[in-house]
């Protein structure tokens, strides 16, 4: 009990000075608190963001990687002619470059585009596959902009594979 009234009395003498203080007195000593709060929530706040960057970096290392072999997910296609061909088919290939076995979940195209097949075991580390596709052309001159969007359990999300060309009626 005695060791609480020491406690009670210090609190009240430091109330006692802190009233005999001027303002500006008191009001510096206010903004060097403030300031200090300010400095260590700072600190925190930048350690907070080095730790989720490390996290993300150490993310980004490890775990299936979905890749397109065609460059920068892009497939040119040569000029198609009608006369020649009703239907176009394509054989898309990717590998998966990461370090655990990649599993597609859902491969769809759009604009008439057709998913004829695609893996549906896992593809291991360092492994090809390919996804089937196909459409049928117009017998009229046109450009033709599709695309095959392939979700797996890549950490960086769906993969869209961007399909381009020229379709004529005759050569």
């Amino acid at each position: 009990m005695a060791a609480q009234n020491n406690y009670s009395k210090e609190i009240i003498e430091i109330s006692r000075i802190e009233r005999a203080m001027s303002y500006p007195v008191r009001v510096y000593i206010m903004k060097k608190r403030i300031s200090l709060i300010g400095i260590f929530l700072l600190g925190l706040l930048t350690l907070n963001v080095a730790g989720n960057n490390a996290v993300a970096q150490e993310k980004d290392a490890s775990g299936p990687k979905f890749e397109f072999k065609a460059e920068d997910n892009r497939l040119e296609l040569d000029t198609v002619y009608v006369s020649e061909v009703e239907e176009v088919n394509l054989e898309i290939e990717f590998k998966n470059s990461g370090d655990k076995p990649l599993i597609l979940s859902n491969v769809r195209a759009c604009c008439g585009t057709r998913v004829e097949s695609y893996p549906e075991e896992p593809v291991n580390p360092g492994e090809e596959g390919t996804i089937e596709a196909s459409f049928r052309v117009v017998p009229r001159t046109y450009s033709i902009n599709r695309s095959v969007t392939v979700a797996s359990n890549d950490p960086g999300g769906q993969k869209v594979l961007r399909i381009s060309g020229k379709i004529k009626e005759d050569q």
